[in-house]
């Protein structure tokens, strides 16, 4: 489904699909012999959301092997091993601004990201987390069915962050006077870039000295071909389709020229430290993800933490 200005998605559809599709990998990292994460509430998760193919892949039953193109560069193959370690890099992120004191927590399009229920968070913190109405109905409904219920002082906020989030969020309590720790995770790619660069201002007007963000960072990339990059993932998303998942990658993602998310903050107050997807790999001991010559490629996607000077 081609993206409007003013589309609305649940956890099955558009945008959303995504987010069910990253906690399914979350689930194979989570059961992998020796696990980097521990994502309890995937696997039951993507379950109910129900939908067959991304079901069948988070419980083992599919083996991606029979519909994934190595040409393709990216893939569900790749995927367990990329989320893990992005999982893993958020949750230390969480754990750092914990140790420097930092006691309000914002997760951006949260989707079905469940650190609110699974993480240790020190006493006095409060998690603030926005997405879709539809998407928070949906994980807080859900979760208190399997009687899990969050471990620290969690704000569940629905609304677009299309839409005037930054009331919802201080309406909610969130005070922009204290520390603050964020995460845009899986989110900008999702953006046009002036929207990127729009959310990164409030949430520079936000952050009182001290505060934190880490980001998943889309590269701009003058050199690649993004018209191959869109044929590959049409190739590969017409796999799926064959085994009962309809979703193209290419028409939920936005194009052209972006700011470097650590120049545009470190321009801002901001120092900024970032880390390739491929480097991130390494660094955990995961199998490398294949580059594609003169395509733009997940391994290429910048992991970024900065600190509020």
């Amino acid at each position: 489904m081609t993206r409007t200005d003013n589309d609305t998605w649940d956890l099955a559809t558009s945008v959303g699909a995504t987010a069910t599709m990253v906690a399914a990998a979350r689930a194979i990292a989570t059961n992998a012999d020796e696990p980097l994460i521990n994502d309890q509430f995937a696997e039951p998760l993507v379950r109910a959301v129900g939908v067959d193919f991304l079901t069948k892949w988070a419980s083992g039953e599919m083996d991606p092997d029979q519909f994934e193109d190595d040409a393709a560069g990216w893939g569900l193959r790749y995927m367990p091993y990329a989320m893990a370690a992005r999982t893993q890099f958020f949750d230390a992120f969480f754990a750092d601004a914990a140790e420097r004191g930092i006691r309000q927590a914002v997760i951006l399009a949260s989707g079905l990201d469940s650190r609110a229920y699974r993480l240790e968070w020190p006493a006095g913190t409060t998690v603030y987390e926005i997405d879709q109405p539809q998407v928070i109905a949906f994980k807080r409904t859900t979760l208190s069915r399997f009687g899990a219920f969050p471990t620290t002082d969690l704000k569940s906020l629905a609304v677009d962050l299309r839409d005037d989030w930054v009331s919802a969020l201080t309406d909610a309590g969130f005070d922009p006077n204290q520390p603050s720790a964020w995460i845009a995770e899986g989110l900008f790619g999702y953006l046009p870039p002036e929207a990127q660069d729009k959310l990164l201002d409030a949430v520079t007007e936000l952050s009182a000295p001290g505060s934190m963000i880490g980001v998943e960072a889309v590269p701009h990339n003058p050199d690649a071909d993004y018209a191959e990059a869109r044929e590959k993932m049409r190739e590969a998303t017409e796999k799926w389709r064959d085994f009962g998942f309809d979703l193209d990658f290419a028409e939920l993602t936005f194009e052209g020229e972006r700011h470097d998310v650590a120049e545009y903050l470190d321009a801002r107050g901001w120092r900024t430290d970032a880390i390739s997807m491929s480097a991130l790999l390494t660094e955990k001991g995961y199998p490398a993800m294949p580059q594609v010559d003169g395509a733009a490629s997940m391994a290429d996607v910048q992991y970024t933490t900065s600190h509020r000077r």
